[in-house]
């Protein structure tokens, strides 16, 4: 392999990588997620640096960094947890922010599944809370973030740092390919229209069909709530308002959205139906709409999503859907004792991207 000899009279490889000049690194694994920890160091063959995380009994997170870290390039490895997904985050910006008072170089916050990611947008008179979050992560340290299918990519501009946002979707179409049967058959669903663009990307990877679930479900005798929707105030006269000029029109009234009943865009008679997402939560949407697919003609069901959070009965509510045949997600979030009660469930392992 061919050598040159740099102006400080340093050798460098040329042709292939170098890890002389490279800055020594440390991995930390934070409590939340101590799996994928250990899964990215056993591919890297490196010790996991040594981190002591105590929780006493005020509640309070006490953190002690074992390790030498001066001048290094810091891994921290989380994730989100729907256990306590707070004490998770307030977790790692402890653990960030001690990393960064002992000198690091430079601080990877590595998070598979950036928490709160789903509250991107202004609701109601709400707040953009993942805004919140990017906030906090860099002014704690961090310099550099390392996630996976983010649930809208626009999310990095939140940061004031640089983003990289992994895909799943290799590993997915892979799983695809190689685990359903008759996948040729097939069509992908989008479980809303917002859902529409990833799912156009898996089917054109596949070749395949798509199909969009339009509208909500509403039971029987069940009127549609006030949900915010209409949210300006009711007119008023504008001569009631104190202006420097009187003008006698009125405020047009926003008219209300109200959402069609559930139904499918295009044909799924006959042909497997196969979900793609970034993530299931609560299991009801995919419920309902893997009844509505069967209904209309569709053979299978598979639901393929990046990050299974299945909080609270999620599992036993798939486990108990005769509609859906399989449950595939990744490993981005820990997994516990979910596939135990969900016999359907599947996991990919992707800690060799992370």
């Amino acid at each position: 392999m061919p050598l040159r000899v740099t102006s400080a009279g340093r050798t460098r490889v040329m042709g292939g990588a170098s890890n002389s000049l490279r800055p020594p690194m440390i991995v930390f694994g934070c409590s939340s997620f101590p799996q994928m920890s250990k899964g990215v160091c056993d591919i890297l063959g490196i010790t996991e640096g040594n981190l002591a995380i105590n929780h006493p009994t005020n509640k309070e997170t006490d953190v002690e960094i074992n390790e030498f870290v001066r001048s290094k390039e810091v891994f921290i490895i989380s994730s989100g947890s729907c256990e306590d997904i707070n004490n998770t985050i307030m977790e790692l910006l402890i653990v960030i922010y001690a990393c960064k008072t002992s000198s690091a170089r430079k601080i990877i916050a590595v998070i598979p599944y950036l928490p709160y990611s789903r509250q991107c947008k202004m609701r109601k008179r709400g707040c953009i809370t993942a805004k919140l979050v990017a906030k906090l992560l860099c002014n704690a340290g961090v310099n550099h973030l390392i996630t996976m299918d983010l649930h809208h990519k626009e999310i990095q501009a939140f940061f004031d740092c640089s983003v990289d946002n992994l895909r799943a979707s290799p590993f997915i179409i892979q799983y695809i390919l190689d685990s359903i049967p008759g996948y040729q058959n097939g069509v992908i669903i989008a479980k809303s229209p917002d859902a529409t663009r990833r799912a156009s990307s898996y089917a054109e990877r596949l070749q395949l069909d798509i199909a969009v679930i339009h509208g909500e479900e509403k039971n029987e005798g069940e009127e549609y709530s006030d949900d915010g929707r209409s949210s300006p105030p009711p007119p008023c006269s504008f001569s009631q308002q104190i202006f420097c000029f009187d003008y006698p029109g009125t405020v047009p009234q926003t008219v209300p959205k109200v959402k069609p009943p559930i139904r499918v865009v295009g044909d799924v008679s006959g042909r497997t139906a196969i979900f793609v997402d970034d993530m299931i939560d609560e299991a009801g949407t995919f419920i309902n709409a893997a009844r509505l697919l069967k209904s209309n003609g569709a053979t299978n069901c598979y639901v393929m999503v990046t990050h299974g959070i299945l909080s609270g009965q999620a599992p036993e509510e798939l486990a108990a859907c005769d509609e859906i045949d399989e449950v595939v997600v990744c490993n981005t979030t820990p997994i516990g004792d979910k596939t135990s009660r969900c016999p359907k469930l599947k996991v990919i392992d992707v800690s060799i991207m992370i």
